[in-house]
């Protein structure tokens, strides 16, 4: 039998730990973690109001611009995010600081003697480690980002005061299901009675209207209850009530940026306009069209579904005009890599295709079959050798997009970050 890390054990063991417990790192449900959470008296976080985000893509990016207006604006707040990028801390976020080792370590021996027999996922302890964080915190807002879909994920123990869907298709589909209709559903498991429902997806399900109608949760749906046009090079958003002009373009996507409006306007309508535009036009996130060198024009972003992969396309088209572009993909099996690969093509000039090791992993093999038998593409076992043979053909006026998972997009970062700067 495992036993837990001793009283001073490194965060890293913890992890290690956490890792070997459960057998599945996905085991969707709440009751076993919401009877830790009541144990540990997590289900209510006090005066905290609480926002949770889901949605197929978008979560990321819609908890940095809100968490960015709030803490301009005075307020303190609590971000809790998965997966992180190259740290484990990166999960939970006060008042823009990664919690510490310690602070994780604390909250895990809190977590290891409340479960008694009951077995936590990987992702189940990082939430309730979050929560324990936040409630200690005394936060006047906590942004709790969904990890997999909305009704059964951990977060969902937690009543949101607002709950935010961003967009609706298909990802996760062993979990999610194989339809729209049956992801919406999922997603909106996050509404609660009386309460705002905010939701940026356009083309909505009829799915999403219908769980809001049985749990009396309040719907504010981009193309009805708000807005926003762009002109040039700015944007307007007509809310129930906010109506703002002239506003620069965010660097994230703007649908997600009137997503955040609506939330505003819903949660903090006094916030001046002044502090909302700069909080939405200062926002950033690592991974998400990510910069990283100018000549040649490196582009990170965790685009994994086609969803993702349409957006990134629409986003690279004016800036590719003209130019090269390589891109340098690596991809989990289970994702629609099928529905990914195709969607760049028209834009890509050629591939560096790299392997993704460990059990969800997908070969570089199984992603150029994806691709048209006439594409020029490279086959690879790891992304040093892709970035190296990559690196060795672009020119300063070149263009590369390394993308397809948060996984390829952590490894370059870690490795190769230094010699981006020297290409």
């Amino acid at each position: 039998m495992l036993t837990a890390p001793a009283s001073n054990a490194a965060l890293e063991q913890w992890l290690d730990y956490l890792l070997s417990i459960h057998p599945t790192e996905i085991d969707m449900g709440l009751t076993r973690v919401s009877k830790v959470a009541k144990t540990l008296g997590l289900l209510d976080l006090g005066q905290s109001k609480i926002v949770t985000v889901a949605g197929t893509n978008g979560k990321g990016t819609t908890c940095a611009m809100l968490e960015n207006i709030l803490r301009l604006s005075g307020l303190t707040v609590g971000v809790y995010s998965s997966p992180h990028m190259l740290k484990y801390n990166e999960r939970v976020r006060i008042n823009g600081s990664d919690a510490s080792d310690s602070a994780f370590v604390a909250a895990f021996e809190q977590i290891e003697a409340a479960r008694a027999e009951i077995s936590l996922t990987f992702f189940e302890y990082a939430t309730l480690a979050g929560l324990i964080l936040f409630k200690a915190a005394k936060l006047d807002v906590v942004i709790l980002e969904v990890g997999l879909g909305g009704r059964l994920d951990a977060t969902n123990i937690i009543d949101a005061d607002i709950s935010v869907v961003t967009s609706v298709d298909l990802d996760h589909e062993s979990y999610l299901g194989n339809t729209r209709e049956l992801v919406g559903r999922e997603k909106a498991g996050i509404f609660r009675h009386g309460k705002a429902a905010i939701v940026g997806e356009p083309n909505l399900p009829h799915t999403v209207n219908d769980v809001a109608n049985d749990v009396g949760a309040i719907l504010y749906r981009v193309g009805n209850e708000f807005s926003y046009q762009v002109h040039g090079n700015l944007w307007d958003f007509q809310g129930q009530v906010l109506k703002l002009h002239d506003l620069a373009l965010p660097t994230l996507p703007l649908p997600n940026a009137a997503t955040v409006l609506a939330v505003i306007e819903q949660g903090w309508p006094d916030i001046a306009p002044a502090i909302i535009a700069e909080g939405i036009s200062t926002a950033r996130l690592t991974g998400r069209l990510e910069r990283v060198s100018e000549q040649p024009l490196v582009l990170l972003d965790v685009a994994h579904n086609p969803h993702a992969a349409r957006f990134l396309v629409q986003q690279l088209a004016p800036m590719v005009v003209g130019k090269r572009v390589f891109a340098l993909c690596g991809m989990l099996k289970d994702k629609d890599i099928a529905g990914v690969l195709p969607v760049l093509h028209p834009l890509v000039d050629t591939w560096y295709l790299v392997s993704l090791h460990g059990e969800r992993g997908a070969s570089s093999a199984m992603l150029r079959k994806t691709l048209a038998p006439e594409a020029s593409a490279f086959e690879f076992e790891g992304i040093a050798e892709a970035w190296s043979a990559l690196k060795a053909q672009i020119n300063p006026d070149d263009v590369v997009i390394v993308f397809g998972s948060f996984y390829t997009v952590a490894g370059f970062k870690s490795q190769f970050m230094q010699e981006v700067r020297f290409v």
